[in-house]
């Protein structure tokens, strides 16, 4: 039972933490354009293969 007095508090700890978080991306606009997302996925004009980066020496 002892073991609740710390299980309890360190529960609704990381429950409002992870309220927090998700406010948090609420307010930066994370979820504003999920429709668009899904298209930008389907779009041939990005290549599967990025390009090498060009380093100077």
């Amino acid at each position: 039972m002892e073991v609740l007095a710390i299980l309890i508090p360190v529960s609704l700890f990381l429950g409002f933490l992870g309220l927090a978080a998700f406010l948090w991306t609420l307010r930066k606009g994370m979820y504003d354009d999920p429709e668009g997302d899904g298209q930008r996925i389907l779009d041939t004009r990005y290549d599967d293969k990025p390009k090498p980066v060009e380093r100077d020496e």
